[in-house]
C-alpha cells in the first residue's frame, strides 16, 4: 500500500491541473483533486476532500496539501470526522501546493512512507528562515565515494518527466547519490540545477550499491530518457 495525496484548493481549476502536473511525473501514485465548492464556485468543501480522502487512501495513508488558511480548516475538520484508526494515517503537510505536490507525489511513487512524502512536500518551501541550505556534496571528502560524468542528450535535460524518472531510479538504490553537488534524490533539488540538454553531469555515490547506482543513472541519462 502505498502513500495517496490529496490537492485542496479554493479553485477547483487549481487543482485539477496540479494533480495533471504530479501524475505525469509519478503516474502510478493516487493524486486526488478537491477544489472548490460542490457548485463549482470558489471554496473549500467538506464533502469533496472528505470523498478524496477516501480515494487517497487505501490503507497506506495520504498527504493533504493546501492552497489558503482556510482550505487548512476545512481539511482539518474533514480529519476530525475520519475513525482513529485512519486519523493517524492522514497527514496536511506545510508546503506550496504546486511544488509540493510534485515532489510529495514523486516521494509516493518511489515507496515513501508518510513520513517521507510529508518531508519531500516540506522540501518545496526550502530552508527557513535562518536555516543554512543543503550543503554541496563533494566526493573528494571521502575516498569512499565514486563519481561519474555523463552528457544530457534529450532535450528537456533534468527538468519535469526526465527529473521524475532519474530520481525514482535513484531512490531504489541504498547508496547516497549526489547530481552536481545536490541530493540526487530530490527532485526539486534537481530541478533547481537548471540542467539542460548538452550538460555535463557529475554523479557520486557512496554505499553498498554505489557501482550499480551510477551504472543505472549514466546508462538513463545515455538512453535520452526514451524521448
Amino acid at each position: 500500500m502505498s502513500v495517496g495525496i490529496v490537492v485542496v484548493s479554493h479553485s477547483d481549476r487549481i487543482a485539477v491541473g496540479t494533480v495533471e502536473l504530479a501524475t505525469q511525473m509519478a503516474p502510478t501514485t493516487r493524486v486526488v483533486a478537491a477544489g472548490g465548492l460542490d457548485d463549482g464556485t470558489l471554496g473549500t468543501s467538506f464533502e469533496k476532500i472528505s470523498a478524496a480522502i477516501a480515494v487517497a487512501d487505501d490503507g497506506g495513508g495520504a498527504v493533504i496539501l493546501c492552497d489558503l488558511g482556510s482550505a487548512i480548516l476545512t481539511a482539518e475538520t474533514a480529519l476530525d470526522f475520519l475513525d482513529d484508526s485512519q486519523r493517524q494515517r492522514v497527514v496536511i503537510a506545510d508546503a506550496p501546493i504546486v511544488e509540493g505536490t510534485v515532489a510529495a507525489a514523486v516521494a509516493a511513487e518511489t515507496g515513501g512512507s508518510i513520513a517521507d512524502v510529508v518531508a519531500a512536500a516540506s522540501s518545496a518551501s526550502g530552508p527557513a528562515a535562518g536555516e543554512p541550505g543543503e550543503p554541496e556534496r563533494d566526493a573528494s571528502a571521502s575516498a569512499a565515494a565514486i563519481a561519474a560524468r555523463v552528457t544530457l542528450v534529450n532535450k528537456d535535460g533534468l527538468h519535469a518527466r526526465p527529473a521524475a524518472e532519474f530520481v525514482r531510479l535513484a531512490s531504489g538504490f541504498k547508496a547516497e547519490i549526489s547530481v552536481n553537488g545536490v541530493d540526487a534524490k530530490s527532485l526539486l533539488r534537481i530541478m533547481s540545477l537548471g540542467l539542460g540538454v548538452g550538460r555535463e553531469v557529475t554523479l557520486t555515490a557512496e554505499g553498498p550499491d554505489a557501482a550499480s547506482a551510477l551504472d543505472a543513472l549514466v546508462a538513463l541519462v545515455e538512453s535520452g530518457f526514451g524521448e
